[in-house]
């Protein structure tokens, strides 16, 4: 399980921001909750977040031998 970060673990991290970080730590947290949009924008998904291991379709076409 994930530790805990409490606020005097997290106030020395952000304290060693360049200003650039600082503005830009700030505006990710009072941007709107609920759309990812500007995560993806600020850090684009990397190669293998939406890939599978399998053919892309081979999931739709399994379980539908034994009908009909």
């Amino acid at each position: 399980m994930a530790k805990v970060l409490t606020a005097d673990d997290i106030l020395p991290l952000v304290a060693s921001l360049t200003p650039r970080e600082r503005v830009r730590l700030l505006w990710l947290i009072a941007l709107p909750q609920g759309s990812d949009a500007v995560m993806y924008q600020s850090v684009p998904p990397s190669r293998d977040e939406f890939s599978a291991d399998e053919e892309p379709l081979a999931w739709d076409a399994e379980g539908w031998e034994d009908l009909g």
